[in-house]
């Protein structure tokens, strides 16, 4: 895959980048202190839709690592969790354990081994009313929305914007409305995404339409990976990946 162009976005630097695979989650208390991590991985269908998501948590109440699906259900849908779980970087999650724990993160390999208790989601083919699309130079034309829920305050909003050199919309993020659109390529793949709020106060997307000018699609999971860590960031959870077309 060829280099991305500058202003695609990138993860937040760690001392360990290659290893940046698996959503990290602190959780804090009612006081704010830290008091255990949730781990996190989507699993995906073969084209690149989210079949469901595997996670693992730990406290220094129960000093175990142990996966249930109803927390991961949680994090999305109850907001007063959701105030509670910030994500982070492999490096903080370190520094979290150790002070906790007193001991090392167990690397990733070893963290999967606890994801037992998945969660799965409804996955169903996009619905096509005719021939799927073939743009002139392009082989196939495809749309995808990541659903991520809470809120973007409006720091984070200008942050995003600024981070994808997105165009703006004159009328601004009204409900449903788009808050700004950006574009890249990928090798000779081209993406254009659209920020959108999801109703007031209550979810966000990205909705990410991907040319593609060979039948690899190999770009898709990387992209898709690239936009969903600056959002997790910026303070939402991801809750699925559909395809539209």
């Amino acid at each position: 895959m060829r280099p991305m162009t500058a202003h695609l976005p990138l993860a937040p630097r760690t001392a360990h980048p290659a290893a940046e695979l698996l959503d990290y989650y602190v959780v804090t208390d009612e006081h704010g202190d830290p008091e255990g991590l949730v781990v996190e991985e989507f699993a995906y269908n073969d084209d690149h839709t989210a079949a469901g998501i595997d996670g693992a948590a730990w406290t220094r109440e129960e000093r175990l690592w142990w996966s249930s699906a109803d927390l991961t259900r949680r994090m999305r849908a109850d907001p007063e969790l959701r105030r509670r779980v910030s994500a982070t970087t492999r490096r903080e999650a370190e520094a979290v354990y150790r002070r906790l724990s007193g001991d090392d993160l167990p690397d990733e390999p070893n963290l999967r081994l606890s994801f037992r208790d998945r969660l799965a989601l409804n996955t169903a083919a996009p619905l096509l009313l005719g021939p799927p699309e073939k743009p002139e130079g392009f082989t196939e034309k495809r749309v995808y929305r990541i659903l991520f829920a809470g809120e973007l305050t409006n720091d984070h909003l200008h942050d995003l914007r600024h981070l994808w050199r997105m165009t703006i919309p004159d009328d601004g993020p009204a409900p449903t409305r788009v808050a700004g659109t950006a574009h890249a390529h990928i090798g000779d793949d081209v993406f254009t995404w659209d920020l959108r709020r999801i109703g007031p106060r209550v979810a966000w997307s990205l909705d990410v339409t991907v040319h593609l000018r060979s039948p690899a699609d190999d770009t898709v999971r990387s992209l898709l990976r690239e936009l969903t860590t600056p959002m997790r960031h910026a303070g939402l959870i991801p809750v699925t990946v559909e395809r539209f077309s």
